[in-house]
């Protein structure tokens, strides 16, 4: 209903014509096209308002006074158009805005890396704790880093420290330096070309790996988001677990005595027991939810691990 003001006609307020009513309409045309969260939100509502925000460059620390602004027609468009975009396209939100977040910091994405979304972020925000002691480590080595953002996270945890992250991809790797200098940390973290441990050199007090898992039948039946992500970065083997084998099998002769292992394999938790059934996985309860961390210490997979079949290739 339109009232007058100053002699001109003008038109009565609606919830609608804020934030939050923008992001309740987002939420609704999100969850009526059946689009997958999964790669940073898990809700249409999550989504949404990651997709207003960004488009209105909102601040999430003051979400509370943002919600009642007012939306203009133009950011009304803008928002609209990248809505669009998700639903028809499929592709994950982080690579719409060029941006996730991990461990509370901002990251550079693209299709060249996987979007961060690993519960490895609490284990580095307790420093390891208690199966590290955080003053102790020096050295720190991460296997298939792709966007960095792990190693960019382990560099900031432990100032003392000094990180080497591998990947095996150079285009994962050319993003990963966009993501080193941007939390400035290039003086720290050693990016390197190689697969797993190639051509690496010295001991580590904690080896950090989120590496593929997936296996090659269960990739198939993803939702298309998945389809955009580096196949390389996902697939391992007909059980997934060929990639983390050979991470296992090979990480006690570049650990300290003291040192631990850390490998991500989701899902994959049983098979990976059934491939290193006399390994005394730890398995950390992850409060903030994700599954499927193992840490391993050197000293049992010094004693575990010996015999044919631990020296196999790089």
């Amino acid at each position: 209903m339109a009232g007058k003001r100053g002699g001109l006609r003008v038109r009565k307020q609606h919830a609608s014509d804020t934030v939050a009513g923008l992001i309740a309409a987002c939420e609704a045309r999100l969850d009526a096209a059946q689009v997958f969260f999964g790669h940073g939100t898990e809700t249409a509502r999550d989504e949404a308002a990651a997709l207003v925000f960004h488009v209105l460059a909102l601040d999430h620390a003051h979400a509370a006074r943002a919600y009642r602004k007012l939306v203009s027609e133009a950011d009304r468009r803008n928002v609209e158009a990248l809505l669009e975009l998700r639903i028809s396209t499929r592709r994950p939100l982080p690579y719409l805005t060029g941006e996730a977040w991990f461990a509370g910091l901002p990251f550079s994405v693209d299709e060249r890396v996987l979007i961060p979304r690993s519960p490895f972020a609490e284990l580095v925000a307790s420093r390891f704790e208690p199966w590290l002691e955080p003053g102790t480590v020096r050295r720190i080595l991460e296997i298939g880093t792709g966007s960095g953002c792990i190693a960019v996270a382990l560099a900031l945890a432990f100032p003392g420290s000094r990180v080497v992250a591998t990947d095996i991809s150079a285009d994962a790797l050319a993003v990963a330096a966009v993501n080193v200098d941007r939390h400035a940390v290039a003086d720290r973290v050693e990016l390197v070309q190689a697969d797993l441990y190639a051509g690496l050199q010295g001991r580590f007090d904690l080896i950090v790996s989120n590496p593929p898992y997936v296996p090659e039948d269960d990739v198939q039946t993803f939702p298309p988001e998945y389809g955009h992500e580096p196949r390389l970065a996902l697939v391992s083997g007909a059980d997934g677990m060929a990639t983390p084998a050979r991470i296992l099998h090979h990480a006690a002769r570049f650990l300290t005595p003291q040192g631990w292992l850390a490998l991500e394999v989701g899902a994959g938790v049983g098979a990976l027991e059934a491939r290193f059934p006399t390994v005394a996985f730890v398995w950390p309860e992850l409060l903030q939810g994700g599954e499927g961390i193992a840490l391993v210490s050197a000293a049992d997979l010094r004693a575990r691990l010996r015999g044919p079949g631990t020296e196999d290739e790089q």
